[in-house]
């Protein structure tokens, strides 16, 4: 059975105080045990009763059986191992119980078994008539000192005294049969365990500093990885614009002699790019060394890629309103055509830049009246609206690239290409004037030479023709003013189309039934068509045939001749367009 958890009342007695009425129990309990003892007993018992008194060692009395056990429990108490400290691994609630457990008495943690054998086995009389009773001598177990430092567990006592009748008694708490211990063995017991916790102990310690190491070293390539990976990423992240969705420009000044160093601190103070440092580093590995100074207008929507390619163009010495598009007017085009390419820009204008809206606006009369008033060398012999011109602006406006500003309107940006063009001919209003011809007069050759020849040096020749023609009263006779007429001129003319031109149609601009110039330019002629027209090759040539397989030009003074080239260059060679005049 199991002893009952002392009472508060109990925990407040001392030690001894608490030991003595522990034998008291045991001592009561005992008397209890001998009414209901066994026949075995019984007759033990009497075996033993029937010696005489002389031969047995006098009964102990009560008082000194009390005696003797304090006694041996206070040496056993004095020598008894230690309890040592716990160790800072430990949890203040391991803390707490092993303190609680200290407190309760010994005899607590100490079980007694109960069994239905007899308490006391009986006792065999051998030959001899008397046995004499040894009482059993408790000696305390001295511990080793390494003992007392590693053993952490409660010591259990055993306590052995005689009774009345001479039976063993043990100490509650411990089993009924309790067996001689030498107190070698017991150290042997001991030492072992304490031997193999102390060689346990270090090789935990030995296989923990290894596992250490192992996870540092895991540790270390995982922060390793994941650094790299994340590094990675950042420098991915910092060669991406800044805002992908900004639309706004940012100018920025390179200075002359900057590094790359240098330029990539100036675009990040700029809010340009996110780290300098990674765009210097970035261009210097890919060998971006190459970056122009100069005045830029940049993009927080570039990427860095984007960047240094425009800055490897070089910018402008002052700085200058952002560029939101470029527009590219070929030689050679029609208004209409221009019209067409202007709609098809792309961005956020101040105003729409469609085709309709540039057509609208360049036959707009009151804006017509104030280029006449702004460009009066270019524009002082204009047609008029009723001189049977199609476009009044017609061949007025300068082929060349333009940038479109968030500025830019169909106005400005027509008001811009008639600038060029009176900037492109101011150097000839001179010599147009000893010519006895007007700008528009002039334009109107240039404008048919521009699509009869593509070489300077025939596009000459052509332009001495049309003026021998005209000198001589004749028509000139060129299907580029036909085309015109018809609206095909810009379009891809096959042969069939070529040869099946309407000689006869009823147009201001047919040169074939009228004599002289049109009235107005069909196209806007480049620079080398109205030099070529200006400075135009004298000879005695007044016919002329073009192969346009091959771009070579073959010229005639008689009709005769002409025929033959026709003849042979162009009849021969159907199959390839060709132009004749």
């Amino acid at each position: 059975m199991l002893l009952t958890e002392k009472s508060r009342e109990e925990e407040k007695l001392s030690f001894k105080e608490q030991i003595l009425r522990d034998l008291e129990r045991v001592k009561e309990q005992d008397r209890r045990e001998k009414e209901v003892e066994i026949p075995n007993l019984t007759a033990s018992s009497s075996q033993a009763s029937s010696a005489t008194p002389s031969d047995l060692e006098p009964e102990t009395s009560t008082e000194e059986l009390m005696a003797d056990s304090l006694s041996v429990v206070d040496k056993i108490l004095k020598n008894a191992p230690s309890v040592p400290p716990l160790s800072s691994a430990r949890t203040d609630e391991t803390d707490d119980q092993e303190e609680k457990e200290i407190r309760q008495p010994i005899i607590d943690k100490i079980e007694v078994v109960e069994s239905e054998e007899p308490l006391v086995e009986p006792i065999h009389l051998a030959e001899e008539p008397v046995v004499e009773p040894v009482q059993p001598k408790v000696e305390p177990v001295e511990l080793k000192p390494e003992e007392k430092e590693f053993n952490d567990t409660p010591t259990k006592v055993a306590v052995t005294y005689k009774t009345e009748d001479k039976k063993e008694e043990i100490t509650p708490g411990m089993p009924e049969r309790v067996e001689p211990v030498s107190t070698e063995s017991s150290s042997g017991l001991a030492d072992a365990p304490r031997r193999s916790r102390r060689q346990g102990a270090t090789s935990t310690k030995k296989k923990s500093k290894a596992k250490g190491c192992l996870v540092t070293v895991l540790v270390l390539l995982v922060l390793v990885a994941v650094g790299g990976y994340f590094g990675y990423g950042y420098v991915q992240d910092s060669l991406k614009p800044v805002d992908a969705s900004s639309k706004d420009y940012v100018t920025v000044q390179i200075p002359d002699g900057a590094n790359v160093q240098e330029i990539g601190s100036t675009l990040e103070k700029s809010g340009l790019v996110k780290h300098g440092l990674i765009f210097s580093l970035y261009a210097k590995y890919y060998s971006h060394a190459n970056l122009k100074s100069g005045y830029y207008n940049l993009k927080k929507s570039m990427s860095t890629d984007e960047l240094i390619q425009e800055l490897q163009k070089g910018g402008t010495p002052e700085a200058q309103a952002p560029v939101l598009a470029n527009l590219t007017i070929p030689e050679g085009y029609t208004l209409e055509q221009i019209a067409q390419t202007v709609g098809q820009l792309q961005g956020e204008f101040k105003e729409p830049l469609t085709a309709d809206a540039f057509l609208a606006k360049a036959q707009d009369e009151t804006f017509i009246s104030q280029l006449v008033a702004k460009y009066p060398n270019l524009l002082g012999s204009l047609p008029t609206k009723d001189s049977g011109v199609r476009y009044r602006l017609e061949g007025y406006l300068f082929p060349a690239t333009y940038t479109i500003k968030e500025s830019t309107t169909v106005e400005s940006l027509i008001d811009e290409m008639v600038a060029a063009m009176d900037k492109a001919m101011s150097p000839y209003y001179a010599t147009i004037k000893e010519k006895n011809l007007t700008v528009n007069e002039l334009l109107s050759i240039a404008s048919l030479v521009e699509k009869e020849g593509a070489k300077t040096e025939d596009r000459k020749k052509i332009a001495g023709v049309f003026y021998n023609r005209l000198n001589a009263g004749m028509p000139l006779q060129s299907n580029i003013a036909i085309l015109y007429a018809q609206g095909k001129l810009g379009q891809k003319i096959s042969l069939a189309d070529d040869a099946g031109i309407d000689t006869t149609i009823d147009s201001p601009y047919n040169v074939y039934t009228h004599l002289g110039l049109m009235p107005g330019p069909v196209d806007s002629p480049s620079s080398d068509a109205i030099e070529a027209s200006v400075n135009q090759t004298k000879s005695e040539y007044l016919y002329f045939v073009a192969n346009v397989e091959d771009g070579k030009v073959y010229f005639a003074t008689t009709k005769e001749e002409h025929d033959q080239n026709v003849a042979e260059h162009i009849n021969s060679k159907l199959p390839q367009a060709s132009s004749s005049n």
